[in-house]
């Protein structure tokens, strides 16, 4: 059983791939993220980062253990199941954004909602309250191929809050953004995290990103490394000051 003040819980998680020998992406893991926190999770390729994001989206199943979000296990639900409580219990942002070429910011935004058979209406007027809040409202109607990365990551962070889920997974988020524009990303989330109190878990490599967050998961071999807080102080880093 997971404690309340968990959002994301993993218990002796172990992720065991056969190919010849068993070989285990993850072994063993514990990991409790509690409401409001902001991890960054890190590690060299194949330490088993894309396999945790996996597992606590419903992606995926562990070989044994269990994995716990906001308060639901996974491996009790079915698929359909699974799917449902991603829409709407987790934002998620990726590093290539994921927005589909055809619709506008306004039709990519509002899609969950219309997904689940939100009138026209009520799910524009909700995602253009979105994309004004993510500096947006005037490229409702552009195509991604009529904006630059960093704002089709504005959109895609928009589209992740429609639900206002209790968490946040970006996997890599600035990856594919200029400096400037990463930056304004890493500002948006850092706004958003103090208005929303969301639990955000964000995957990168790199050790300016990872500073935006008051914890960092280290994983090495499929095993938690270091599980460490972030030190505070006048020196911290910010997007306005690197």
């Amino acid at each position: 059983m997971t404690e309340p003040d968990n959002v994301v819980q993993l218990q002796r998680v172990s992720k065991a791939y056969a190919d010849g020998q068993i070989f285990y992406a993850l072994n063993q893991i514990d990991v409790a993220v509690t409401r409001g926190e902001r991890v960054a999770i890190m590690g060299p390729s194949g330490s088993g980062k894309s396999t945790m994001l996996n597992l606590i989206c419903g992606l995926d199943v562990p070989t044994s253990g269990s994995v716990w979000v906001d308060g639901t296990e996974l491996s009790q639900l079915s698929d359909d199941q699974r799917t449902r409580l991603r829409r709407e219990k987790i934002g998620m942002i990726f590093q290539s954004f994921n927005l589909l070429p055809t619709l506008s910011a306004l039709e990519n935004v509002s899609l969950p909602l219309r997904l689940r058979d939100r009138s026209r209406r009520e799910a524009e007027k909700r995602a253009l309250e979105l994309l004004e809040r993510v500096g947006l409202h005037r490229q409702a109607t552009h195509r991604p191929d009529e904006m630059s990365g960093g704002e089709c990551q504005r959109v895609a962070i928009a589209r992740a809050l429609i639900f206002d889920p209790p968490l946040l997974l970006a996997d890599e988020p600035t990856g594919n953004l200029d400096s400037a524009s990463g930056k304004g990303i890493l500002q948006l989330l850092d706004e958003l995290h103090r208005e929303l109190n969301s639990t955000i878990l964000l995957v990168t490599h790199d050790e300016y990103t990872a500073a935006t967050c008051e914890r960092m998961l280290i994983l090495r071999d499929g095993r938690v490394a270091e599980d460490r807080l972030r030190a505070t102080g006048g020196n911290d880093p910010s997007p306005e000051d690197a």
